[in-house]
């Protein structure tokens, strides 16, 4: 993994797991999938994060 950063203005987690350049980018929910020309996945961008951080803290915390 190269670097973790979270951007606060955004509301965004990014995990960049590769320097390689962005091709195209497929969003599900409230995760965004970056990758290279050659299908690698670049960049995961978890959107809302303290939001989702929260819900599933709430929920892991009622299941047990």
């Amino acid at each position: 993994m190269k670097k973790i950063s979270y951007s606060k203005d955004v509301d965004a987690l990014l995990i960049e797991l590769s320097s390689d350049p962005i091709a195209y980018a497929e969003h599900e929910g409230q995760v965004i999938l970056h990758y290279s020309q050659d299908a690698k996945l670049v960049l995961v961008e978890i959107l809302d994060f303290r939001r989702l951080m929260s819900h599933e803290m709430v929920t892991a915390l009622l299941a047990s």
